[in-house]
Protein backbone atom coordinates (compact mmCIF):
# COMPACT_ATOMS: atom_id res chain seq x y z
CA UNK A 1 0.00 0.00 0.00
CA UNK A 2 1.47 3.31 -0.55
CA UNK A 3 1.79 5.82 2.38
CA UNK A 4 1.98 9.21 0.03
CA UNK A 5 -1.91 9.96 0.81
CA UNK A 6 -1.16 9.97 4.96
CA UNK A 7 1.62 12.82 4.33
CA UNK A 8 0.99 16.18 5.47
CA UNK A 9 0.28 18.69 2.59
CA UNK A 10 2.29 21.59 2.82
CA UNK A 11 0.03 24.92 1.93
CA UNK A 12 1.85 28.38 0.95
CA UNK A 13 0.21 31.63 2.72
CA UNK A 14 -0.64 32.88 -0.80
CA UNK A 15 -3.40 29.61 -0.93
CA UNK A 16 -6.85 29.55 0.95
CA UNK A 17 -8.73 26.07 0.73
CA UNK A 18 -12.17 25.82 1.71
CA UNK A 19 -14.00 22.36 2.09
CA UNK A 20 -17.57 22.43 1.45
CA UNK A 21 -19.31 19.11 2.48
CA UNK A 22 -18.15 17.10 -0.80
CA UNK A 23 -16.55 20.19 -3.18
CA UNK A 24 -13.03 21.12 -2.52
CA UNK A 25 -12.15 24.63 -3.97
CA UNK A 26 -7.74 26.30 -3.40
CA UNK A 27 -8.09 29.99 -4.85
CA UNK A 28 -4.25 31.40 -4.82
CA UNK A 29 -3.24 34.11 -6.95
CA UNK A 30 -3.18 32.15 -10.48
CA UNK A 31 -6.55 31.29 -10.64
CA UNK A 32 -8.72 29.17 -8.72
CA UNK A 33 -10.15 25.18 -9.21
CA UNK A 34 -12.55 22.82 -7.58
CA UNK A 35 -12.81 18.95 -7.37
CA UNK A 36 -15.05 17.05 -5.77
CA UNK A 37 -14.14 14.95 -2.35
CA UNK A 38 -14.95 11.30 -1.67
CA UNK A 39 -17.34 10.50 0.58
CA UNK A 40 -15.04 7.69 2.66
CA UNK A 41 -12.32 10.45 2.82
CA UNK A 42 -12.44 13.77 5.12
CA UNK A 43 -9.52 17.01 5.41
CA UNK A 44 -8.21 18.15 8.33
CA UNK A 45 -6.69 21.49 7.88
CA UNK A 46 -3.76 22.80 10.57
CA UNK A 47 -2.16 25.97 10.13
CA UNK A 48 -0.18 25.98 6.80
CA UNK A 49 -0.56 21.92 6.73
CA UNK A 50 -3.57 19.28 5.19
CA UNK A 51 -4.06 15.83 5.85
CA UNK A 52 -6.15 13.61 4.12
CA UNK A 53 -8.01 11.69 6.86
CA UNK A 54 -9.50 8.24 6.22
CA UNK A 55 -10.20 4.29 7.40
CA UNK A 56 -7.84 2.89 5.42
CA UNK A 57 -7.36 0.30 7.85
CA UNK A 58 -11.11 -1.10 6.92
CA UNK A 59 -12.11 -0.04 3.81
CA UNK A 60 -10.34 -0.48 0.72
CA UNK A 61 -11.42 2.57 -1.51
CA UNK A 62 -10.88 5.08 1.27
CA UNK A 63 -7.18 3.59 0.38
CA UNK A 64 -7.40 3.80 -2.99
CA UNK A 65 -8.43 7.06 -2.81
CA UNK A 66 -6.09 8.90 -0.60
CA UNK A 67 -2.89 8.51 -2.78
CA UNK A 68 -4.61 10.01 -5.47
CA UNK A 69 -6.14 12.87 -3.65
CA UNK A 70 -3.00 13.77 -2.42
CA UNK A 71 -1.87 14.26 -5.65
CA UNK A 72 -4.30 15.98 -7.59
CA UNK A 73 -4.52 18.77 -4.34
CA UNK A 74 -0.76 18.56 -4.57
CA UNK A 75 -0.99 19.51 -8.05
CA UNK A 76 -3.46 21.87 -7.06
CA UNK A 77 -2.20 23.88 -4.71
CA UNK A 78 1.16 24.04 -6.97
CA UNK A 79 -0.85 25.07 -9.93
CA UNK A 80 -2.76 28.48 -8.00
CA UNK A 81 0.15 29.30 -6.38
CA UNK A 82 3.22 29.00 -9.09
CA UNK A 83 1.28 27.70 -12.26
CA UNK A 84 2.38 25.24 -14.68
CA UNK A 85 3.90 25.15 -17.99
CA UNK A 86 4.75 23.21 -21.30
CA UNK A 87 6.98 24.52 -24.10
CA UNK A 88 6.53 22.91 -28.13
CA UNK A 89 8.39 23.40 -30.71
CA UNK A 90 7.73 23.41 -34.48
CA UNK A 91 10.22 21.54 -36.62
CA UNK A 92 9.77 22.18 -40.03
CA UNK A 93 10.37 24.12 -43.37
CA UNK A 94 7.18 26.16 -43.01
CA UNK A 95 5.84 25.27 -39.79
CA UNK A 96 4.60 28.52 -38.08
CA UNK A 97 2.55 28.96 -35.46
CA UNK A 98 0.57 32.62 -34.34
CA UNK A 99 -1.99 33.40 -31.87
CA UNK A 100 -4.39 36.08 -31.94
CA UNK A 101 -6.53 36.40 -28.82
CA UNK A 102 -7.82 33.02 -27.63
CA UNK A 103 -7.18 31.27 -31.32
CA UNK A 104 -4.05 29.67 -31.87
CA UNK A 105 -3.34 29.27 -35.74
CA UNK A 106 -0.94 26.66 -36.80
CA UNK A 107 0.97 26.56 -40.32
CA UNK A 108 2.02 22.63 -40.13
CA UNK A 109 2.27 21.73 -43.69
CA UNK A 110 -1.21 21.35 -45.07
CA UNK A 111 -2.58 23.36 -47.43
CA UNK A 112 -4.50 25.08 -45.06
CA UNK A 113 -3.72 26.61 -41.71
CA UNK A 114 -5.15 25.31 -38.70
CA UNK A 115 -7.23 27.50 -35.97
CA UNK A 116 -7.42 26.12 -32.54
CA UNK A 117 -9.30 27.71 -29.65
CA UNK A 118 -7.82 27.65 -26.63
CA UNK A 119 -9.83 26.83 -23.25
CA UNK A 120 -9.95 30.16 -20.85
CA UNK A 121 -7.90 28.23 -18.50
CA UNK A 122 -4.99 28.30 -20.72
CA UNK A 123 -2.74 31.03 -22.00
CA UNK A 124 0.08 30.36 -24.62
CA UNK A 125 2.94 33.17 -26.11
CA UNK A 126 4.49 32.16 -29.43
CA UNK A 127 8.29 32.94 -29.53
CA UNK A 128 10.37 33.05 -32.50
CA UNK A 129 7.21 31.38 -34.85
CA UNK A 130 7.90 28.02 -34.05
CA UNK A 131 8.16 28.24 -30.13
CA UNK A 132 5.09 27.56 -28.11
CA UNK A 133 4.79 28.28 -24.45
CA UNK A 134 1.65 27.34 -22.66
CA UNK A 135 0.66 28.36 -19.04
CA UNK A 136 -2.31 27.04 -16.86
CA UNK A 137 -2.96 26.35 -12.95
CA UNK A 138 -4.63 23.06 -14.30
CA UNK A 139 -1.81 20.82 -14.68
CA UNK A 140 -4.43 18.24 -16.17
CA UNK A 141 -6.17 20.57 -18.71
CA UNK A 142 -2.17 21.82 -19.79
CA UNK A 143 -1.31 18.27 -20.87
CA UNK A 144 -4.42 17.78 -22.36
CA UNK A 145 -4.13 21.54 -24.74
CA UNK A 146 -0.42 20.56 -25.23
CA UNK A 147 -0.97 16.66 -26.10
CA UNK A 148 -3.96 17.99 -28.47
CA UNK A 149 -1.72 20.64 -30.21
CA UNK A 150 1.09 17.86 -30.45
CA UNK A 151 -1.49 15.67 -32.16
CA UNK A 152 -1.95 17.77 -35.18
CA UNK A 153 1.43 17.25 -36.49
CA UNK A 154 3.26 14.40 -34.29
CA UNK A 155 6.52 13.76 -35.14
CA UNK A 156 7.81 11.45 -38.01
CA UNK A 157 10.80 9.30 -37.77
CA UNK A 158 12.44 9.58 -40.74
CA UNK A 159 12.93 13.50 -41.17
CA UNK A 160 12.52 14.58 -37.70
CA UNK A 161 9.68 17.03 -38.49
CA UNK A 162 6.60 17.82 -36.43
CA UNK A 163 5.67 19.19 -33.17
CA UNK A 164 7.77 18.10 -30.10
CA UNK A 165 8.06 18.93 -26.61
CA UNK A 166 10.96 20.79 -25.69
CA UNK A 167 13.64 18.43 -24.70
CA UNK A 168 12.02 16.01 -26.69
CA UNK A 169 14.07 13.44 -28.90
CA UNK A 170 12.65 11.93 -31.82
CA UNK A 171 14.27 8.25 -32.41
CA UNK A 172 15.42 8.61 -36.07
CA UNK A 173 15.18 5.72 -38.58
CA UNK A 174 17.21 4.94 -41.30
CA UNK A 175 15.26 5.57 -45.06
CA UNK A 176 15.62 2.93 -47.74
CA UNK A 177 18.87 2.20 -48.91
CA UNK A 178 18.10 1.24 -52.00
CA UNK A 179 19.35 -1.72 -54.18
CA UNK A 180 23.34 -2.14 -55.04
Amino acid sequence: MSRIGRRPIKVPQSVKIQVDENQILVTGPKGKQQISLHEKLQLEQKDDEIKILADYKEDTIARTQMGTLYSILNNMITGVSTGFQKQLRLVGVGYRAAISGKTLELNLGYSHPIKYELPDIVDAKVNANTQIVLESCDKQVLGQVAALIKQMRPPEPYKGKGVLFEGEKILRKAGKSGKK
